[in-house]
C-alpha cells in the first residue's frame, strides 16, 4: 500500500468513526423546544397540579422554573422536548410517588364523575424513548423519577437494589469498582425503569436471560397510592406481569436485581465498507443458525449495523461483537474475523466502556433466521435510502440482532411469550436521525412503510414472527399483542386485580397499553 493509499484509508476510517459516533450522540428529530411558551403555560394550573404543589411543595415545579425547564430539555428525543407539561413532580422518596399517585387518582375520579376533562399524567425514568408522549404530556403532569437513582449492592454480592430513575451507567460502574454485574442495558445512557419494564436485552442475556427475568423483586406504587413489594413469593402474579408488561400496573420505584461476578469484557465494533454486506450477512446467519446446545453463552450479539450517512454521502457497515470474558477473538467470532475490515475498536475493556458504544432505535419487527429473507431486508434498507436521500442531516441505520433460545429460556418467568422457542429469530431494527421538522412526516412514513413491507415479505415466505421487542417499537406498533393470547389475558387479569379502575390504562399516557376489550375484559 502506498502512502497515498494509507492516508486515504485513514481518512475514510476517520469519517466512518465520526459518522457512527453521530448516531450515538444525535437526537431523533423535532423542532427546538418551545421554551418561549412556558410563561403562558405556567399560569394554567389545574386543581390537581395545585393540590400536588400544596402536598409536595419541595418536589413540584411549574415552567418556567429552572428545574422544570431542565426536565423538559433533558429528554433524549427532541420530539419529547417539544411537549410542555403543566408541572413536573420530582419525587425524592418513594413515599412522594405514592402521594402524587393518590392525588392524581382522586382528581381523575372526580373529573370522571362530573364529566369534566381529567388531567392526565406521564411517568418519566431516563427519558430515552424517541416516541413523542411516551414519557411526557402536553398540559399534564410528569412524574420525573430521576432522583430515585440509588444503586446499592447487597452485603453478600448476590443482588443490587436499583432506583428506577438510575441510568445503566450508574449500575455498570459496579462491575468496574466491585467486580459485580447485573443483566443490564447495553447503552449506558438508557434509564433502568423503561428498559426493564419492556423486557430488556443485555450483554449477559445469553448467560442469564432477559433483563426483566433477573429482577428478584420490585417496589411499586399502585393505582390506589399504596406501596407493594412483588417477588416470586409475594404478589407473584404482579411480579411476573411486570416482566415485560410496561407501565400498565403502577409506578415501580426500585428493583432488586440478581448480580454475579464480572470484571472486564472483550467488545468493540468492526468497521467495513458497504461492499462486504453479503459476506457479513452470511456470517450473521451462520452464527445464528448454530445448534442451540453449541452456543457460547459468553458471546453477546452480533449486532449487525448498516448505516447511510447523508452528510458524508456514504454507506458503511459496523458489526458489534461482545464476549463477556476478557478473552480476545474467541472462536465463536471466527466467521467475522476473516472478513476484511477498515478498522476495529475491539479490545478488552470495562463494562462501562462497552456500554458507551450503542444507540437507541426507532421501529422494529422480527423474522426467522432465513438467509434469503435477511438479504431482502437489506434491499429494503437500501430502498429506504433512496426514499430519504434528500432528507437533511439523515442517518438511516438497519440493525440485525439474533434472539437466541437461551436468552428466552433463562432466568425467571416473564410474559414475553418466547419460552417455548427452539429456533433463533432475528430482531430487525431501524434508526433514523435527521435535522428539520419539515421532514418528520416523510421519515415516519418511510420507516413504517419499510417495516410493513418486510412484514409482508416475511409473511409470504413463511418467515414472519409475531414477537416485537417492545423497547424498540414505534407508537403505532402493538408489541404486547405479540406476547400471545394467553399472556395478554394474564396481563389483563393482573390489571383488574391491582388497578381495578384502570387508572394506568386511562390516565397514565404511554404507547403500549393493554387492549382490554379484545381479550374479553
Amino acid at each position: 500500500m502506498t502512502m497515498d493509499d494509507s492516508w486515504g484509508t485513514i481518512m475514510l476510517v476517520a469519517a466512518i468513526v465520526a459518522a457512527l459516533s453521530s448516531l450515538i450522540v444525535q437526537r431523533v428529530r423535532g423542532s427546538q423546544p418551545r421554551l418561549d411558551d412556558t410563561r403562558s403555560i405556567s399560569a394554567e394550573r389545574s386543581a390537581a397540579s395545585v393540590a400536588l404543589a400544596q402536598s409536595l411543595p419541595d418536589s413540584v415545579f411549574f415552567p418556567p422554573h429552572p428545574i422544570a425547564v431542565e426536565s423538559i430539555q433533558s429528554y433524549w428525543a427532541i420530539q419529547e422536548r417539544d411537549i410542555l407539561p403543566q408541572c413536573i413532580v420530582r419525587p425524592q422518596r418513594s413515599e412522594e410517588v405514592a402521594i402524587a399517585v393518590g392525588l392524581l387518582k382522586s382528581h381523575y375520579d372526580t373529573s370522571t364523575r362530573h364529566a369534566t376533562n381529567p388531567i392526565l399524567f406521564a411517568v418519566r425514568g431516563g427519558g430515552h424513548s424517541p416516541i413523542p408522549g411516551a414519557a411526557n404530556i402536553d398540559h399534564g403532569v410528569v412524574i420525573d423519577l430521576r432522583l430515585l437513582n440509588k444503586v446499592v449492592p447487597s452485603d453478600d454480592g448476590s443482588s443490587v437494589t436499583i432506583g428506577t430513575g438510575a441510568r445503566w451507567l450508574d449500575v455498570s460502574k459496579l462491575s468496574d469498582e466491585k467486580g459485580l454485574a447485573v443483566a443490564g442495558g447495553r447503552n449506558s445512557a438508557v434509564g433502568v425503569g423503561g428498559l426493564t419494564s419492556g423486557g430488556g436485552l443485555s450483554f449477559f442475556s445469553p448467560r442469564v436471560g432477559f433483563v426483566c427475568s433477573n429482577i428478584l423483586s420490585y417496589e411499586i406504587v399502585l393505582a390506589n397510592g399504596t406501596h407493594a413489594i412483588t417477588s416470586e413469593s409475594t404478589n407473584p402474579g404482579l411480579w411476573r406481569a411486570l416482566k415485560g408488561g410496561s407501565n400498565n400496573f403502577g409506578i415501580v420505584t426500585s428493583f432488586v436485581a440478581r448480580s454475579f461476578p464480572s470484571t472486564t469484557v472483550w467488545s468493540g465494533f468492526l468497521y467495513m465498507t458497504a461492499s462486504k454486506a453479503n459476506q457479513v450477512i452470511r456470517a450473521f446467519h451462520e452464527f445464528t443458525q448454530a445448534t442451540p446446545g453449541l452456543y457460547d453463552e459468553y458471546a453477546a450479539g452480533p449486532l449487525l449495523c448498516f448505516a447511510y450517512v447523508q452528510t458524508l454521502g456514504i454507506q458503511l457497515i459496523a458489526t458489534n461483537l461482545v464476549y463477556t470474558k476478557p478473552e480476545k477473538w474467541p472462536a465463536c467470532w471466527a466467521g467475522f474475523k476473516s472478513i476484511g475490515r477498515l478498522w476495529s475498536t475491539a479490545k478488552i475493556r470495562s463494562l462501562t466502556s462497552a456500554t458507551d458504544e450503542l444507540e437507541q432505535k426507532l421501529v422494529t419487527t422480527t423474522v426467522k433466521n432465513d438467509h434469503p429473507t435477511l438479504l431482502e431486508i437489506h434491499k429494503a434498507y437500501k430502498q429506504g435510502i433512496e426514499a430519504l436521500r434528500r432528507v437533511k442531516g439523515l442517518s438511516w441505520t438497519l440493525i440485525l440482532q439474533p434472539l437466541l433460545p437461551a436468552t428466552a429460556r433463562k432466568g425467571q418467568p416473564n410474559v414475553l411469550g418466547l419460552d417455548t422457542r427452539t429456533e433463533s429469530p432475528v430482531i430487525v431494527l431501524f434508526n433514523a436521525v435527521w435535522k428539520t421538522s419539515a421532514d418528520d412526516e416523510l421519515v415516519d412514513r418511510t420507516a413504517r412503510g419499510v417495516i410493513e413491507s418486510i412484514d409482508d415479505l416475511a409473511a409470504s415466505r413463511g418467515t414472519a414472527d409475531p414477537y416485537r421487542y417492545l423497547n424498540s417499537c414505534d407508537s403505532w406498533q402493538k408489541p404486547i399483542d405479540g406476547y400471545g393470547g394467553e399472556n395478554n389475558r394474564f396481563l389483563q387479569a393482573m390489571s383488574r386485580v391491582y388497578d381495578p379502575e384502570a387508572l394506568f390504562q386511562r390516565a397514565c399516557v404511554g404507547p403500549f397499553k393493554l387492549d382490554m376489550e379484545e381479550y374479553g375484559s
